[in-house]
């Protein structure tokens, strides 16, 4: 039914988006996926989502503890309408709610901190799915995401300065493990059936009324009327 589904929309939206869609997709990757806890700024919290799209990152998951995760659409440039964003608002088990989420999903929790037991980002295993977790822009990672980790990595620096700016640690780390994972025999894509219903699901958001168009298409097709 999906693919049926997916031909209809094709009917609909213009040669250009199908040509997008069919290209992109294929590049698209959950194996690595980004949480953001209690981001602040909106400039960062705008520039991590971009970078999440420009780097192939399907999901990203924002904990907001004390600070409501805001986009500013001139940097974001759109990428909130292609990336999957998973929100954890829960004041007392945001968290916790995130981390026991992705580890049941199989995902290594690798939290990213200059802390002296930290390894390097071109050493991480990457024979597992993979969650970085970013903490604020001041205080970094919480004391509960260092007790949820199952690893730490920093970026190797040679300055004065401890740290990157939030926003430039997600797009050098995701810079870094996707050419890892490009010259790896990791099987990081998405799957057939997941690109087709992730086209899908990018149809129904630059379509007004979608998610409706949707419904309909899947109610002709079960009653052999397309």
């Amino acid at each position: 039914m999906d693919e049926k589904v997916l031909d209809e929309f094709y009917k609909i939206i213009t040669p250009n988006k199908v040509e997008m869609f069919d290209r992109i997709a294929p590049l698209r990757t959950k194996y690595l996926t980004v949480v953001m806890e209690n981001i602040h700024q909106e400039h960062n919290a705008s520039a991590v989502l971009r970078s999440c799209d420009c780097f192939g990152i399907q999901e990203l998951h924002v904990i907001e503890k004390d600070n409501e995760y805001l986009v500013q659409r001139d940097i974001a440039l759109g990428a909130g309408r292609w990336v999957d964003m998973h929100t954890y608002d829960n004041e007392n088990t945001a968290t916790a709610d995130c981390i026991q989420n992705l580890k049941s999903q199989g995902y290594k929790i690798v939290a990213t901190t200059p802390r002296k037991d930290s390894r390097s980002i071109t050493e991480l295993d990457l024979s597992q799915p993979i969650a970085l977790v970013f903490g604020t822009e001041r205080k970094g990672i919480s004391d509960e995401v260092i007790e949820m980790a199952d690893e730490f990595v920093t970026i190797p620096m040679y300055g004065f300065t401890e740290s990157f700016n939030i926003s430039v640690s997600v797009a050098i780390i995701l810079n870094t493990l996707r050419q890892r994972l490009e010259n790896s025999e990791v099987k990081w894509r998405l799957s057939e059936r997941e690109q087709m219903l992730l086209k899908i699901e990018w149809c129904k958001r630059i379509l007004n009324g979608g998610p409706e168009m949707d419904t309909h298409f899947r109610k002709l097709i079960a009653e052999d009327k397309l």
